[in-house]
């Protein structure tokens, strides 16, 4: 039997005894705690030194590491001067710690979907003892911050970069140490509060909290109850005591970065000396390739635990939306009393609005997928109408888009959607998804596959319509600008569902080769082209206006009793008062999503509790896919895409929510009424 023996900085409470078996050989391991007295672990090494196999010298708290940098004092220093004279291998767990760092952080980030530490806020409580970790999550994502002087100074000041983390290391930490009363300063009630409330902000927006191993108690005891849950959780060495602690905070994943490689949860220095000792690792080998062979032949693979007994995957989106009139604005405070004291100066304050800043509109959380992972997010919002937009450049909103996406990135979002845009702004998602801080979807795929869902629905409803087949509506459909990103979609949906399909737009050509695509996939079903809205508009039972260019809108007079409208264009081609001139004929603008998850929480979007808009749907399933990317982009969107959507959208609990209409929701009653109306029309036209 081999035999270790531990020297430990930490307490001699923690001392143990224990017979192990480790790469098919036995070993005794014994555990000598110091309490950081560095003399008496200087002693403890001379009197192991030849009596032991292998001796590890662990809690060094390594403060700060560039490369082969490490600070450290005098008195520590002399230590490892001591132990490297030895004729007893020493090992400290510093290769080990290093390798295992960078691995665990890879190893989670892969393990979770390759995507899971994607534009992640970090809080690391001292990135001088985490340096190697912080290196890697920066690959992934640059909103980390370091608490570094408030927790080793008491100085209410985070550091947003590794360059300031350098600074402070470097130049700054050492010298405030000297400081005489710096303890007593930092204890004093004003500063104590202060330094309470910059820690709360940063643990309640982070997403991770790197903890080190050293003082990793008292780093805990600076979090209140409540202030942990939910949180993602990187430590090194998680003791079942450590894991019983974060269980309590609420933590709901805990990454260790030590591998657990015997049945006892043990340091890196002890693992360290454990591969030394079983491999007869000379003391002048080069130990970090010996280390690397044994990592990858064992597969020891860093843990991931989750303390509530469950797994829990939460991913994170912004979507941005924009008021769609001057009603909408009257949602934001204070110009909710600003219209109801001073109405006449809306105006005025609709092009003052433009000009704000993106900004919060409301956090939204409680969304679950039936497959187990959640999703929250930020409605972030812009001043601007849609008739401010059009006012103003295209230039003027995309500035402001991209400034959007800044500030989603900064909140943790790994993916935007965009509202839908008017007419004059639609190659502007193409430079946003250039640009843009971060993946940009446009909705669109889902807004199409949504409007004719909720059209579907309506036409079933009411009833007028016969089936061919049980599957064939036996009706006539129009698609007004089917040449379009969405109109063209649209066309292909419904050329799935109807006997004959009329398509409308300016471009002949375009024209032509939707119709030979539409055929292609489609070959019983009746495709006609047009480039004029009027010349069969009295005959269809189902009109969809998937364009925003035309200048007048048709006569909804002309139109048969019982069609259904669906008006997909921002702004709508419909107003209420045109709507209300045909009480026989259903007006839709959309169909909305039933979010899933049971305690939703967002803000009025003018909806019923826990439906939104498709656009947004899309950027919610793409959160919930943990499908950080591009989607739908400007004009490009793709049939394949739209399929794609609406299949995930199915996956995660996606359900028509409402079908919506120019004055808000549209209920059953409302379209029994409607055919109620359109029955008593058409009987009247037949006696005549």
């Amino acid at each position: 039997m081999k035999h270790i023996t531990n020297i430990s900085l930490g307490p001699a409470s923690d001392n143990y005894q224990i017979e192990t078996e480790f790469l098919g050989q036995k070993f005794l391991i014994k555990r000598f705690g110091t309490d950081g007295d560095l003399k008496k672990a200087e002693d403890l090494l001379l009197m192991w030194n030849k009596k032991a196999d292998v001796i590890s010298l662990s809690a060094i708290k390594y403060l700060y590491g560039k490369g082969s940098r490490t600070i450290m004092n005098r008195d520590l220093k002399n230590l490892l001067k001591v132990a490297n004279s030895l004729t007893t291998p020493v090992t400290t767990g510093e290769t080990l710690r290093r390798v295992s760092h960078e691995w665990c952080i890879r190893h989670a980030q892969f393990q979770l979907g390759n995507n899971f530490f994607t534009n992640s806020r970090v809080l690391f409580c001292s990135g001088m003892q985490s340096e190697k970790i912080a290196n890697v999550i920066m690959e992934y994502t640059d909103n980390v911050v370091f608490a570094d002087p408030l927790f080793e100074n008491g100085i209410p000041k985070l550091l947003t970069s590794l360059e300031a983390l350098n600074q402070y290391a470097n130049r700054i930490h050492r010298p405030l140490s000297w400081i005489p009363g710096k303890n007593f300063l930092s204890e004093q009630k004003q500063v104590k509060m202060v330094n309470s409330f910059v820690l709360k902000r940063a643990v309640k927006s982070a997403t991770v909290i790197v903890i080190p191993y050293g003082d990793f108690h008292d780093y805990i005891d600076c979090f209140s109850e409540g202030e942990l849950a939910d949180k993602v959780v990187i430590t090194t060495t998680a003791y079942e005591d450590r894991i019983e602690t974060l269980m309590e905070k609420g933590v709901s994943m805990i990454i260790d970065t030590t591998p657990k490689i015997i049945d006892r949860v043990v340091g890196v220095a002890v693992q360290e000396a454990l591969m030394v000792c079983a491999l007869d690792i000379p003391k002048t080998s080069g130990l970090k390739d010996d280390l690397l062979e044994v990592i990858s032949e064992q597969n020891m693979e860093p843990r991931i635990i989750y303390p509530q007994d469950k797994k829990r995957r939460i991913n994170r989106f912004a979507y941005l939306v924009h008021p769609l009139s001057q009603d909408d604005l009257k949602k934001f405070k204070p110009l909710d009393l600003l219209a109801e004291v001073a109405p006449i100066t809306m105006g005025p304050v609709e092009k003052i609005m433009a000009f704000a800043p993106p900004f919060i509109y409301s956090k939204v959380t409680g969304i679950k997928s039936p497959a187990g992972v959640e999703a929250e997010g930020w409605l972030i919002s812009l001043g601007e109408t849609p008739e401010q937009m059009q006012a103003h450049t295209p230039e003027f909103t995309t500035k402001r888009i991209l400034q959007a996406a800044e500030k989603a990135k900064s909140l943790g979002a790994q993916v935007m959607g965009i509202s839908m845009l008017p007419k004059n702004l639609e190659g502007t998602s193409v430079d946003i998804g250039k640009y843009a801080a971060l993946p940009v979807t446009t909705g669109n795929s889902y807004t199409a596959s949504t409007a004719l869902w909720a059209s579907a629905e309506a036409v079933r409803q009411m009833g007028i319509v016969s089936l061919k087949n049980d599957k064939i509506l036996k009706a006539k459909t129009m698609v007004i600008g089917a040449t379009g990103s969405v109109g063209s979609i649209c066309a292909r949906l419904l050329a799935t569902a109807f006997e004959e399909v009329y398509l409308v737009s300016r471009n002949m050509a375009k024209l032509l080769t939707i119709q030979e695509m539409i055929l292609q996939e489609n070959p019983d079903v009746v495709v006609n082209v047009s480039t004029r809205t009027d010349t069969n508009i009295d005959n269809m039972d189902v009109i969809v206006t998937a364009s925003s260019s035309i200048e007048k809108p048709f006569d909804i007079m002309r139109v048969k009793p019982g069609c259904v409208i669906t008006d997909i264009t921002r702004p709508m081609i419909f107003s209420k008062e045109e709507a209300a001139k045909r009480q026989d004929v259903l007006i839709i603008t959309g169909g909305e999503i039933l979010l899933p998850g049971d305690n939703i929480e967002m803000k009025d979007i003018g909806l019923p509790p826990k439906a939104v808009y498709a656009g947004l749907a899309e950027t919610i399933i793409l959160a919930l896919e943990g499908r950080f990317e591009d989607f739908t982009t400007g004009s490009n969107t793709e049939w394949k895409k739209v399929k794609e959507i609406y299949k995930l959208g199915l996956k995660h609990g996606m359900n028509l929510s409402a079908i919506s209409g120019v004055n808000g929701v549209i209920t059953k009653d409302d379209i029994a009424r409607v055919k109620e109306f359109a029955l008593k029309k058409n009987k009247k036209n037949e006696i005549n």
